[in-house]
């Protein structure tokens, strides 16, 4: 618990997170590891929330091309992320980590609804709380729940987990030249428009000064390094 830079995080994973190497449907391996990342995390005494997407299940651009109505193609994407959120609390509590998943949609029998002080009070009893449904409404995705919810529990950071160690100019596995960044302001993101996070989510963070830490969930010691201090992935911040 000593010398610990952040206290209170929110982990922001993908779908395709879940997908395992296929990036579709849900591989409970890789919930396992992920479940295993999370229990290192909370056994350092940080509290803990997650909010997950939903591309390993449905992608809304799929129906959209057909011309689904986008509010429809939003809200299956929002009932898909129920599902991961359910699948990574059965491997964190099969792993002996009490979790709580809480829904932006009003779903009693699977999942709590979403209210910020029960929340809270969840972290403070050590119990992983995983938002699903993203913030409950279309239009929004679930960066901007990952921005919104950060907010509302006072985390002290948001940590967007990807396969990659950080942001680069260009993707590195295309561009061997690509340059990878330590720092950015949230300014250069939106100016570069680089794949961060989404604009919205961005300027949600940079309005409450919410620093964003981009890094690779994949390596065993990112994310431990992290919450110690240590220069790890790239920090998106005011300065």
């Amino acid at each position: 618990m000593a010398n610990l830079k952040y206290k209170r995080i929110l982990l922001k994973l993908s779908g395709e997170a879940l997908g395992g190497k296929s990036g579709f449907g849900i591989d409970v391996d890789e919930a396992e590891s992920i479940a295993s990342r999370i229990k290192e995390v909370r056994e350092m005494g940080v509290d803990v929330a997650v909010v997950i997407g939903a591309g390993n299940l449905w992608r809304g651009k799929q129906g959209l091309d057909r011309g689904m109505d986008r509010s429809t193609a939003d809200y299956m994407g929002m009932l898909a992320t129920v599902m991961n959120a359910t699948a990574l609390m059965d491997a964190l509590e099969r792993q002996g980590v009490y979790t709580r998943v809480m829904s932006a949609i009003e779903m009693r029998a699977i999942a709590e609804p979403y209210i910020r002080r029960r929340a809270i009070r969840h972290l403070e009893k050590g119990r992983v709380v995983i938002f699903g449904a993203g913030t409950g409404n279309p239009f929004f995705s679930t960066d901007t729940a990952a921005a919104l919810r950060a907010t509302e529990i006072d985390a002290q950071v948001v940590i967007k987990a990807t396969k990659v160690d950080g942001v680069y100019d260009a993707d590195p596995k295309k561009n061997p030249d690509a340059k990878k960044f330590d720092q950015l302001s949230y300014i250069e993101v939106l100016n570069r428009r680089l794949e961060v996070m989404d604009s919205t989510a961005i300027t949600l963070c940079m309005e409450n000064n919410l620093p964003i830490l981009v890094l690779n969930l994949w390596d065993t010691k990112a994310l431990l390094g992290a919450l110690r201090g240590e220069k790890v992935g790239t920090l998106v911040n005011g300065d």
